[in-house]
Order: C-alpha cells, then sequence, then structure tokens
C-alpha cells in the first residue's frame, strides 16, 4: 500500500491529519519570528587605538602597520584596511566570505588574541586598541529624545532612565545611546598664583596622580581573625579635588609639617567645575532640536513586529511619567517595514488564489478550482510548520520564496486533479480513479518537483556571502514544493472523491471537446505542418530577446519602497566638528521645506547606528555627518533629490562630497 492508497482508505486519519495541519500552520505563523532581512553576520571587525599627539604619518608606523601585520597572520582574513588619522588608527578587517557565523566566534577569539599580544609592543602613549565584532549588529528601532527648555544634562538623566525601562521589555537585546556626550571635570588653573607661590602645572599633575589610587593597605590580624585595612580620602565628588594639599618638591618642608601654616590645597589656585568633553565626538539633532539617540536591538530569532508593538505599549505607558518638555521621536522603525512586506505577501497571496480559482474555474469548474486552491492553502500552512521547526524566520528573503513558489505549488495537483477528472468521465470508480490517478504520475511528478528545487540550489550551496544571505530562499522553495507534491498525492485524491461530479460517463466523450481546445489543437496542427517558420519565428525572437535583456536591469531585488533617503556629507579633512554640524543644520532646515518630508535626524561626526542590514556606518570623523530624511511617501524621493542635488552643490563649493543615498 502507498502513500495514496493510505491516505484515501484511512479517509478518517487523513481529515484529521488536515486538521492537525491547519492548526499547526497557524500556530507557527504566530510563534515564527518576523524580521525585514535574514539574520546575517556582517564578517568585518574595526581595531581602534587612540594616540593622542601623533600625526598621521607617524600613528601609520607605529601604530597601524604593526597591527596590520599581525593580522595578516590569520589565515581566515581576506583584507585589511586602516585609516590614520591625527591621534587615531582605525584598522577594519574583512573576513573570508566562505566563514559563515558559525565559524566567526572563533575567528574573533584568535584576533583578539593576537591584538593583546602586540599591545605592550605599541608605543608609550597608545592606548589600548578597542577592538568591534559587533560591527553588523542591526538595530532596528532608533529613537531621538529630544527636551525643549532643558539642559544636556537634564536630558541626558532623562535619556537613561528611558534606556532603563526599554531594556525590560520582552524581546529586546540590547539598547545603546548615540550621541551621549562623555562627562569630564575642568580643573581652572590661576596661571598668576601658581607662579606667585612658584610652583607650575605639573605639580598639580603629581598631587592628582598621587590621589585616589585604589591598592592593598594590608591587613591586620587579631584572634586568629584577618581585617582589611581601607584607607579613607577618595573622592566622593568633584569638588573634594580643591580640598587636596599641593605636592612638591618645592613644598617638601610642608609635607613634612615644617610649614603647616602655609599649607596650599588645590582650591587656592585652581576651581573645579563638572561639565562634558568638549569638543564633543557625536552630536545629535531631530528637526533642528538638540538630542539623544537610542538604538534598540532584538534578540535572536525574535518577532520584530510584536517587540515593535511592546515598545509601542512600553512607551505609551511611561508617556505619563516623561516630564513635559521630553519628547520621544521615531528615526527608524522596522516594525512598519515588517508589517509591510508581509501584508504584501498576504495579499500576494490572496491575489494568488483568486487567480488560480478564477482560472481553473473557467477551464476545469468551479469545484476544481477550489480543490486546486485548498491545496495550495495546506501547502502553505505546512511550509510554515516545517520553516518554524527549522528556525526559519519570516522575512524578505523567506516570504520571497514563498511568492516565487506559488505559482509551482499548484501544478502537481493540477496534474492528479485532471487526472482523476478524466479517468471519473471515463467510468471509473471513484476510490479506483482517486488512487491510480495519483499513484501512477506520484514518481514522474516527485522528480519533476526534485528537479524544479535543485534549480534554485546554486543560491543556497554557495559558499559565498549570497549563500549565507539567500539560504533560506533555497530552503523555503524546495520546503514548498516538496510538501505540495505530498499533499498532492494524499489530500487531493480524497478531495475529488468527494467533490468532483461527472455528468457524463460515456467512454467516447472528450473532455477536450470545447471551442478553447479545438482551436489550440487546429493552432498547434498549424504550427507543425509549417514547422520550419514556425522554428525560425522561435529563433527570431530568441535573437531579439538577447538584444532586449540588456536593456532590462540587473538587480537581485527591486528597488526598496522604505520611506526613507540619506543624506552623506565630507567636508574636507580637518574639518572641526561645529563646522560640520552647522552646515548640515543649514541642509537639514532646506530639506525641511519639502513637500512630504516628515523629518530629518542629523548625524555628526560619525554615522547612525546600522539600522538597515545593507547600509554600513561611518566611524567617527569629525568632518562627516548623515541626514536621515522620513518621508510620508518613496515615491516623492526622486523628486526631492533631483532638486536637492543641485542645491547642495552651489550651497557647499567648500564640501568634498554630497551624496544622496535610497535604500
Amino acid at each position: 500500500m502507498n502513500i495514496t492508497e493510505f491516505a484515501v482508505k484511512n479517509k478518517v486519519v487523513t481529515w484529521l491529519a488536515v486538521f492537525i495541519l491547519v492548526l499547526g500552520g497557524v500556530f507557527s505563523y504566530e510563534k515564527l519570528g518576523k524580521l525585514e532581512d535574514p539574520e546575517f553576520t556582517i564578517k568585518t571587525a574595526v581595531i581602534v587605538t587612540q594616540y593622542p599627539g601623533a600625526g598621521p604619518v607617524q600613528v601609520e608606523k607605529e601604530v597601524s602597520e604593526p597591527i596590520e601585520i599581525v593580522l595578516q597572520e590569520i589565515a581566515e582574513i581576506d583584507y585589511v584596511e586602516s585609516l590614520s588619522r591625527n591621534g587615531l588608527s582605525i584598522v577594519k578587517v574583512e573576513i573570508k566570505s566562505k566563514y559563515w557565523s558559525n565559524k566567526l566566534p572563533q575567528i574573533w577569539d584568535t584576533l583578539r588574541r593576537k591584538i593583546r599580544n602586540i599591545e605592550n609592543t605599541l608605543p608609550q602613549g597608545a592606548s589600548r586598541p578597542v577592538i568591534r565584532d559587533d560591527f553588523g549588529d542591526v538595530y532596528g528601532f532608533v529613537l531621538a529624545i529630544t527636551g525643549d527648555g532643558y539642559a544636556y544634562n537634564e536630558l541626558e538623566t532623562q535619556v537613561k532612565d528611558l534606556k532603563r525601562k526599554l531594556s525590560l521589555v520582552d524581546g529586546v537585546s540590547r539598547v545603546e545611546f548615540w550621541g551621549k556626550q562623555p562627562k569630564a571635570i575642568y580643573l581652572k588653573v590661576s596661571e598668576s598664583r601658581l607662579a606667585e607661590i612658584g610652583l607650575n602645572i605639573n605639580d598639580i599633575i603629581l598631587t592628582l596622580n598621587q590621589q585616589n589610587n585604589i591598592s592593598a593597605s594590608g591587613n591586620v590580624y587579631y584572634n586568629n581573625q584577618s581585617a582589611r585595612i581601607e584607607v579613607t580620602g577618595d573622592f566622593k565628588n568633584p569638588k573634594d579635588i580643591e580640598k587636596l594639599v599641593l605636592r612638591s618638591s618645592a613644598l617638601s618642608d610642608i609635607a613634612s609639617g615644617k610649614r603647616n601654616e602655609d599649607q596650599i590645597i588645590l582650591g587656592d589656585v585652581l576651581e573645579v567645575e563638572e561639565g562634558f568633553l568638549e569638543p564633543a565626538t557625536q552630536t545629535m539633532r531631530y528637526n533642528g532640536e538638540q538630542a539623544i539617540g537610542l538604538s534598540i536591538s532584538n534578540v535572536s530569532g525574535g518577532n520584530i513586529v510584536k517587540l515593535g508593538e511592546r515598545l509601542e505599549q512600553q512607551l505609551a505607558t511611561l508617556q505619563s511619567e516623561i516630564p513635559v518638555g521630553i519628547e520621544v521621536h521615531k528615526v527608524a522603525w522596522q516594525e512598519q517595514e515588517v508589517t509591510t512586506a508581509i501584508d504584501t505577501f498576504l495579499i500576494s497571496l490572496l491575489e494568488a488564489v483568486i487567480i488560480v480559482l478564477v482560472v481553473l474555474t473557467l477551464a476545469m469548474g468551479w469545484r476544481m478550482g477550489v480543490i486546486i486552491g485548498t491545496a495550495l492553502i495546506l501547502t502553505i500552512l505546512g511550509t510554515l510548520i516545517i520553516m518554524s521547526m527549522m528556525g526559519i524566520d519570516l522575512q524578505r528573503l523567506s516570504l520571497g520564496a514563498l511568492v516565487i513558489a506559488l505559482g509551482m505549488m499548484v501544478d502537481n495537483a493540477i496534474v492528479v486533479g485532471d487526472g482523476i477528472m478524466m479517468r471519473l468521465r471515463s467510468g471509473e470508480d471513484r476510490m479506483h480513479a482517486a488512487i491510480h490517478a495519483a499513484k501512477g504520475p506520484s514518481l514522474p511528478l516527485l522528480g519533476a518537483t526534485i528537479i524544479a528545487v535543485l534549480a534554485f540550489y546554486p543560491i543556497g550551496g554557495s559558499t559565498e556571502n549570497v549563500g549565507e544571505y539567500c539560504l533560506s530562499l533555497f530552503q523555503v522553495v524546495g520546503i514548498s514544493l516538496l510538501f505540495s507534491w505530498l499533499i498532492s498525492v494524499t489530500v487531493t485524491p480524497l478531495q475529488c472523491m468527494v467533490m468532483l461530479k461527472v455528468e457524463n460517463t460515456d467512454e467516447n466523450d472528450d473532455a477536450y471537446n470545447s471551442k478553447f481546445f479545438k482551436a489550440y489543437k487546429s493552432f498547434l496542427a498549424k504550427a507543425i505542418q509549417y514547422k520550419t517558420l514556425t522554428i525560425g519565428i522561435m529563433v527570431v525572437l530568441l535573437v531579439l530577446s538577447g538584444f532586449a535583456f540588456k536593456g532590462v536591469s540587473r538587480n537581485f531585488f527591486p528597488n526598496s519602497s522604505r520611506p526613507q533617503f540619506m543624506v552623506d556629507m565630507y567636508a574636507p579633512s580637518g574639518t572641526r566638528i561645529q563646522e560640520s554640524s552647522n552646515i548640515l543644520r543649514k541642509a537639514e532646515q532646506k530639506i525641511m521645506q519639502y513637500e512630504g518630508v516628515e523629518s530629518v535626524s542629523s548625524f555628526v561626526g560619525s554615522g547612525p547606528p546600522r539600522f538597515y542590514l545593507p547600509v554600513e556606518s561611518e566611524y567617527f570623523f569629525p568632518s562627516y555627518g548623515q541626514l536621515i530624511v522620513n518621508v510620508d511617501d518613496f515615491q516623492k524621493i526622486s523628486e526631492i533629490s533631483k532638486d536637492l542635488k543641485p542645491w547642495l552643490a552651489e550651497n557647499f563649493p567648500e564640501v568634498s562630497t554630497f551624496r544622496i543615498r535610497k535604500y
């Protein structure tokens, strides 16, 4: 007994399996991870080393080159490139594309060991290299927090509290600041007072270096007990710095207690002020207002749609706690993009089912249309179950695979259904017709299905980046087509037994005696009769198609409909971050005047967090800035870009490059 006989003769079991399949498919759809892009590891690491006071050539020779040389010992590295600037070395490492995400942790560990082994050989004054191997992390949710009338430290306090509360939302992996300024303590020294008492700035540095250090101070032993000695006097707040007694060889008699009345404390020669590092390394604005950004990433395999909903709920709950004047704005919100993609797929699925029903109803009757449409839906539900079991998320590749496979999913069911109908028309018993119409072509259909699946194997079987990124395309096409074969040889015969009604059972009746088939038969006969002409026409069409192919745009995916675009600004090297910020301020004021622009976010000093997988962010660069512009309709981007490009070139001739990018 083969699978078709079992399914047809055990109707209760088959219908129960169908019921479980429907429930399982719906449940799996709810549980599947929903992302914009498939999870893909960017095979890039960045090593950043500070070398204050050194020029670009010195940084290159003493820091960048030694790091590059030791990295070249790692066999998995494809290439290394470096950027050496005043006081800063940035070395970028790219791993060979054949090493996928499961191999990268070990490679990163090797890289860290290599770098740590040469730390002591770097010149004095160079900082410890900072290794970033999370360069490809995608933060699907980016917020800008502004505070009208609030000082920066007050705004920072509110953002810190917001970060802490958003970190607790289920599904959140990381929440990071963007544009948060490092705190600093400024010592305003009176040089005249120092000169008056015969001291210099080095005496202040000596005093500070010998204070607030944590070191072992010993233990006290008593009655077999040990107690740690803790030295007091560490700083509790910045103002404590003013209470320190100046230490200097010139004041050795003071330190020895011979002239206590002349003791000099730091407060006599300087004033302590709290503030933030100037100039800032990064600055952010939202619609012209100073802002601090929060970027949020989801856990691996998480549901972006549900996470977005939970974040929305949390923000709505926190709204009553946020002081008046503090505003939370969305710069990027991946939930909307994923929801749009999934909704588009569902619409495509509904359209496909309707088209199948309409076409098959016209050609074979409404009953056959329902049978084939049911097979299509069951195939998709079964595919969702297998996707859930294999950990394949719903994202642009897996959804695209389902859309691609829609037209092929129905082929097996059509062949089986048409065979059953023909046998019923010839007067066969329903069960006999159902079993033999499915059993006969089952192996040829399986072979054809496997061949169709293997047509996509070069995508999934590639060891390059495209193989890792597009693997789910091959997997989902394969799962759906094989599942369609399974449905066609089990459920479809059973449905045909129940639903098909055949009025004429005359064995001599021709099922293809309609006007349509008669016209097609006549056309086919003429094509065979004039075979030379037919082949000639086909050759001409083939040649014409070759020429026409040159004019076809060759993209793996069509242009994105994301209603955002970016403007990159590269000012001449050496431009201060304040000037870069001023240039972008003028540009954002112009952009905000365009109709349809909803918001303009400015990121100065480095690129924004990677909120979209294909977009790589620039690293720290004072003369760089980027605008992210949100519009109400992506079709307006081309119009805005067409007007904006000449305006930027005319108004900022000193800027090296202005680049407008669409996603």
